[in-house]
């Protein structure tokens, strides 16, 4: 497995001189979920903002990853953490994007309603099933799982419904009955299954054993080629807040309680957050190998012609 880490990262951009920082406001894309936790981390804990100093910080959350990089298409924001799938969907299309670090691992599971009879993968056969958004990270993944049971989505041709809901509005799709299952990232999995529906693929099940990227920080390269300093200080937050998630987990805990509070109104049960913390993992390293077979699914999926070599994409 080939993983790259961030010295080099840090060293070559503290290096370069203040002139080149232009930049009055850094602008930062992230989501309202678990596997977004050194985000949540750095924004409840001033972390971020320390670190750029009086360069202000403007954080704006999203509710998937697809409509993450259409504003980062825009122009509307600097640096991002996002999922793999969006990501390589942007190199693909020749955005300005190069991948800094690596966030979060594993944190996704499939979670079918409690009454919905579905006890396997190929049980989804003519269901309704709901991803954060068609063409992020937990779509991709679903179309994997359904093509390596045997099934398809309607639009390819097979049975199963695929349909977007926003993670933070699964919980109510459930109760309504409006899908039978939903690929979702955590805290919402463990928010499902603490109302008794059930897990049918765990975090290790979904792909991988569990060892693939699910959050990436990322970068518009001209304005890390314009504001070297400024990345490299945003870096050393991440790393900051990547190392206090896997120190103290109990304080992790809150500042992302805190946090999911303030940008979702719902506050979640301790014992929700525990497990939804277990099924994933936090890292600063980028796994390129697990990248770049993302990146076929990306195509097996059908949301590329062909898998970009995403090496050049790395900021080293």
């Amino acid at each position: 497995m080939t993983r790259l880490t961030l010295p080099t990262l840090l060293t070559l951009s503290l290096l370069t001189t203040a002139a080149a920082q232009d930049a009055q406001t850094v602008r930062l894309g992230f989501f309202p979920n678990l596997t977004h936790a050194p985000a949540l981390v750095g924004l409840e804990r001033g972390t971020f903002q320390k670190a750029l100093g009086k360069v202000k910080l403007d954080a704006k959350e999203f509710v998937s990853g697809t409509t993450l990089t259409e504003a980062f298409a825009a122009g509307q924001i600097d640096i991002a953490y996002v999922g793999p799938g969006p990501a390589i969907n942007a190199a693909g299309r020749g955005m300005p994007v190069q991948f800094l670090a690596g966030a979060s691992e594993a944190g996704a599971v499939l979670v079918v309603r409690k009454d919905s009879g579905i006890k396997s993968y190929r049980d989804l056969a003519g269901k309704l099933v709901a991803v954060p958004s068609l063409g992020n990270t937990q779509d991709i993944s679903l179309r994997h799982i359904l093509n390596e049971n045997g099934l398809k989505s309607k639009t390819d041709g097979g049975n199963v419904t695929i349909t977007p809901v926003a993670p933070v509005d699964v919980l109510a799709a459930f109760a309504a009955k409006r899908v039978e299952a939903t690929l979702v990232p955590e805290p919402w999995g463990a928010a499902l299954e603490a109302q008794g529906h059930k897990v049918i693929g765990t975090e290790k099940t979904v792909w991988r054993d569990g060892k693939y990227p699910t959050t990436v920080v990322i970068v518009n390269a001209k304005f890390a080629q314009a504001n070297p300093q400024l990345v490299a200080a945003f870096l050393k937050a991440h790393t900051e807040a990547v190392a206090f998630i896997n120190k103290s987990p109990v304080g992790a805990q809150t500042a992302v309680n805190a946090q999911l509070l303030k940008l979702t109104g719902a506050k979640l049960d301790p014992r929700v957050l525990q497990r939804a913390f277990s099924r994933t993992r936090f890292t600063t390293s980028l796994d390129l190998a697990a990248l770049t077979e993302y990146a076929k699914l990306n195509v097996e999926a059908g949301y590329a012609r062909s898998a970009p070599d995403l090496a050049p994409f790395i900021r080293k």
